[in-house]
């Protein structure tokens, strides 16, 4: 109670500063959505959240989920958990006619695609508590285990008996769920055979209304804030959000001084900490925030990759954002110890990474999108964790480039300039690569990832967080900046992590809006100069805040409902961080510096007035700061009465002072916004040879075909064949196009013409073969190697032509799931003692030892003659688990690609 009057006796304090302002029926923002008012927020006139004082908030907002819930049901079934039924896109679909609450399914045939009845009403829901009954019969998979030990599926893969462990079902309806690399996690999903007659049976309860996810209706400040910032405005609404999240982020500290991530998230996450901390809590909360950082640091004195796809680390390469959020908390606490304690941590990690996901063709990093780290939500699905670490992405690049930057003003600073020199370079050649190979003139902003195989091709979707931050660094030059933030597409109520949309993936990191990646973009909307985003963005992270009464994770792209992502969290460190800042870094604009604090404030003329943020500590000083006006100009600054030429505060200033801010009332020229509705692509392409004819079954939506060759465009198309001369030796893929120009993914790699050109190298025959129960191996066995085993592996080869092969290991890895753990195996490829690059050996399914893939392949040219090829475990190739390191070697595949 206390702190509650301390707050309301400032206001009074400060009351004559706020004695004018809009009245609470002029709109800030208008959107086809919501609307933004000074005291409230209005959405599709059916929902309404408002400010009843700076320290309460109510909301009538009702998640709309479970009101209209589809009587179509859509799903598959999963053997182990893995998308192995039927292709992409291809599903069964049942109509759930309810009678007497329940309904069920024929016996499907594993493999065989049930169609939906065209007959059935298609406007019908399901009532609440449906009894839903699936059955699957399995006898053709137990009859391939009897006969040859093993079942063949739809794309070829065997699944060997020894590796059953049971059938699942995935699907559109909760509790059904499209992440099969989750369903293992999710018992009430598989399937039971109780009578041995391999038909399999569950049931399920859909529309359950005591399973509805629902939001507080009320928030009313209970927490002792008052040793925070307190910020006062003409706008209710800004200030109750701004202290609901400083709240959320008091409830976040956990006991052992680490941030929790969210509600539903304990624990220390290396790229969540991290993003919060640059967002805002470097300077609130800089040593709870040293303290988590801290907690994601090896013995070895590296930054931990976290848990992710293929076994974490090199699949997942984006640890290196600690890099810059370690030194944001030196900027803002001038910590000299910290300083010097990040620099050796931040400088091993970026030398490992420069051995093992540095590629020195293109000059860009290799691995997974930055926290979008969940596989076929913005990867095509037939993309193994080994190909995602070979994908060069956006994001993981901005943040590479800025990771080597401060590097490199760390060096400078501790004397070492060759250091210094060494990582600017480094830096200069990520940009590089990053305006040669992403930038999109058609477009105006940069593309996903670069793709592939032994080719690599380009992904146009736009990836948001990736946009945002090469305007806030730099890696896009002054017009660019402008291009990006005008025409990136963004939708009603938010920017999507991705653009366009992938088609029968869930919403999550797809079809979704993360407000912490919206407060990015915020920032490079700022940066940009663009009013009409800046004041968009700003409504598009309130909206969700006040309807829901916290700061969510995320929520769907197409209705803003946080009900119906496939995970969700309240209280969410980066979302509420993400909040914090658009009153300090946006409206303020502060920033932290080497020498000080500098201001570069931006305010909306809708947001126009008189404001006061109190008790703002830097260093050894606390600031009481008072601005009026509006734009993103200063017309004058001053210092305890004390008026400055520029607008900054040097870093040695100590005590208690005020600064007061007036800012030019400028016009910025407002700007465009690329405005588009949840738009989704076409499906990818399945391609298969026959004689000398690519097929692909026909794309929904698709009015045409781009076929590419080695990466390269070789003709377009409206049938779903295309001839070749399958005697040459390539790699092809298809790309569909709709009606609007948006592209598919493209298919993946096919390798024709090669059968004559594989060399194999049997590991077997040169090194013991292993104890390992695994099957489907080719030869006499398979060799392992881990720290202790097999550490270095030499096979001779001769090669009759000089020319440019392609290198890759056929492996098994068993030692955990596709999608989690860190037990990713990784080596050396070493030819006649020089090293080529790394090879992956992700994890491939929890012991999994039949299950046999192909690594990430490696071009290299080699001369005719004899030579050694070494597979070799370097130091730097350690992974993230530090003690297992571990795969199975079937052989090593050499293929003539090209003179």
């Amino acid at each position: 109670m206390k702190s509650v009057l301390r707050a309301l006796g400032l206001a009074i304090l400060f009351s004559p500063v706020f004695s004018f302002g809009q009245k609470s029926s002029d709109a800030i923002l208008r959107t086809k959505e919501y609307i933004l008012y000074p005291d409230r927020i209005v959405q599709q006139n059916k929902y309404s959240a408002r400010a009843l004082s700076p320290t309460e908030l109510s909301s009538d907002y009702k998640s709309p989920a479970n009101q209209f819930k589809s009587a179509h049901i859509n799903f598959k079934f999963s053997i182990n958990g893995k998308d192995n039924e039927m292709a992409s896109g291809t599903d069964h679909h049942f109509y759930c006619e309810s009678k007497n609450g329940a309904c069920e399914t024929p016996i499907i045939k594993f493999g065989e695609q049930l169609k939906e009845n065209p007959d059935k009403n298609g406007n019908k829901y399901l009532p609440s508590n449906t009894r839903f009954k699936l059955r699957v019969d399995l006898s053709a998979v137990f009859s391939a285990f009897a006969k040859q030990g093993y079942y063949t599926n739809f794309k070829g893969d065997k699944i060997y008996r020894e590796d059953f462990k049971g059938v699942y079902v995935a699907g559109n309806t909760p509790p059904l769920i499209w992440d099969f690399d989750n369903l293992v996690n999710h018992p009430q999903l598989q399937l039971k055979d109780e009578d041995n007659d391999h038909v399999y049976e569950r049931t399920l309860i859909l529309n359950a209304p005591e399973g509805e996810r629902t939001t507080e209706t009320h928030w009313k400040l209970s927490k002792d804030i008052s040793d925070l910032p307190q910020y006062y405005s003409t706008y209710p609404i800004s200030d109750a959000l701004y202290n609901m999240a400083l709240e959320e982020m008091s409830k976040a500290i956990e006991p052992d001084s680490t941030f929790r991530t969210g509600k539903e998230w304990a624990g220390v996450w290396t790229r969540d900490i991290s993003y919060s901390i640059i967002l805002s809590m470097a300077y609130l909360q800089p040593q709870v925030a040293m303290k988590s950082l801290m907690r994601k640091v090896n013995k070895k004195g590296r930054i931990i990759q976290d848990t992710g796809t293929g076994g974490a680390y090199p699949c997942s390469t984006d640890r290196i954002i600690w890099a810059v959020a370690a030194w944001e908390v030196y900027l803002a606490t001038g910590n000299e110890y910290w300083l010097k304690q990040i620099y050796e941590i931040i400088r091993n990690s970026i030398d490992d990474d420069l051995q093992v996901v540095y590629d020195s063709e293109t000059g860009l990093v290799k691995g997974e999108s930055s926290f979008l780290d969940w596989r076929e939500e913005t990867y095509p699905g037939w993309m193994q964790p080994a190909d995602i670490f070979e994908s060069e992405c956006l994001g993981t690049n901005a943040i590479h480039f800025k990771g080597n930057l401060v590097l490199a003003q760390m060096a400078s600073m501790m004397g070492e300039k060759d250091i210094a020199e060494k990582h600017k370079a480094i830096a200069k050649k990520i940009k590089e690569g990053i305006n040669k190979y992403l930038w999109m003139p058609n477009k105006g902003y940069y593309a996903q990832y670069l793709y592939g195989r032994n080719y690599k091709v380009v992904s146009p979707r736009a990836e948001a967080l990736g946009e945002a931050l090469c305007v806030l660094w730099d890696i896009a030059d002054r017009e660019k900046q402008k291009q990006i933030v005008a025409k990136t597409p963004v939708t009603d109520f938010g920017i999507t992590c991705i653009f366009p949309q992938i088609p029968n993936i869930p919403p999550y990191h797809n079809n979704a809006v993360w407000p912490f990646v919206q407060s990015f973009w915020l920032r490079a909307a700022a940066r940009a100069g663009n009013e009409s985003s800046v004041l968009k963005s700003i409504g598009d992270i309130y909206r969700p805040a006040a309807m829901f009464l916290t700061n969510k994770e995320n929520f769907v792209a197409q209705n803003g409902d946080y009900n119906g992502t496939q995970i969700n969290s309240s209280n969410m460190l980066w979302s509420l961080s993400g909040n914090i800042s658009i009153i300090h870094k946006i409206i303020f604009g502060i920033r932290f510096n080497p020498e000080g604090l500098s201001f570069e404030p931006f305010v909306p003329k809708a947001m126009a007035g008189k404001r006061n943020l109190s008790n703002f500590k830097y260093r050894n000083a606390i600031f009481n700061i008072v601005m009026e006006g509006y734009g993103n100009e200063i017309a004058s600054f001053s210092l305890d009465g004390r008026k400055l030429t520029q607008a900054s505060i040097p870093a040695s200033l100590r005590g208690i002072h005020t600064i007061r801010i007036r800012l030019a009332n400028n016009s910025t020229g407002s700007g465009a916004i690329n405005e588009q509705p949840a738009y989704f692509s076409p499906e990818t392409p399945a391609t298969q040879l026959k004689d000398n004819l690519i097929r692909w079954l026909p794309i929904k939506n698709a009015i045409s075909y781009i076929v590419l060759k080695n990466g390269t465009e070789i003709g377009r198309t409206k049938q779903n064949t295309f001839t070749i001369d399958p005697t040459l030796v390539a790699e092809y893929q298809v790309i569909a196009i709709d009606s609007q120009k948006k592209s598919s993914f493209a298919s993946e790699p096919l390798l024709c013409g090669a059968d004559n050109l594989i060399s194999k190298l049997q590991a077997e025959a040169y090194y013991p073969k292993a104890n390992y129960p695994g099957k489907g191996f080719l030869g006499d066995g398979f060799v392992e190697t881990d720290k202790s085993v097999n550490e270095k592996i030499e096979m001779p080869l001769e090669i009759s032509d000089s020319g440019m092969y392609s290198i890759d290991f056929r492996y098994a890895n068993g030692n955990g799931p596709t999608n989690t753990d860190n037990k990713c195996a990784l080596r050396s490829l070493k030819i006649d003692g020089i090293y080529k690059g790394t090879i992956v050996l992700p994890q491939r399914g929890t012991n999994e030892w039949s299950n046999w893939g192909f690594s990430n392949p490696l071009k290299v040219y080699l001369k005719k003659g004899k030579h050694l090829v070494q597979l070799v475990l370097e130091d730097f190739d350690d992974n993230m688990n530090g003690k297992v390191n571990q795969a199975m070697l079937d052989y090593i595949r050499i293929i003539r690609i090209r003179e």
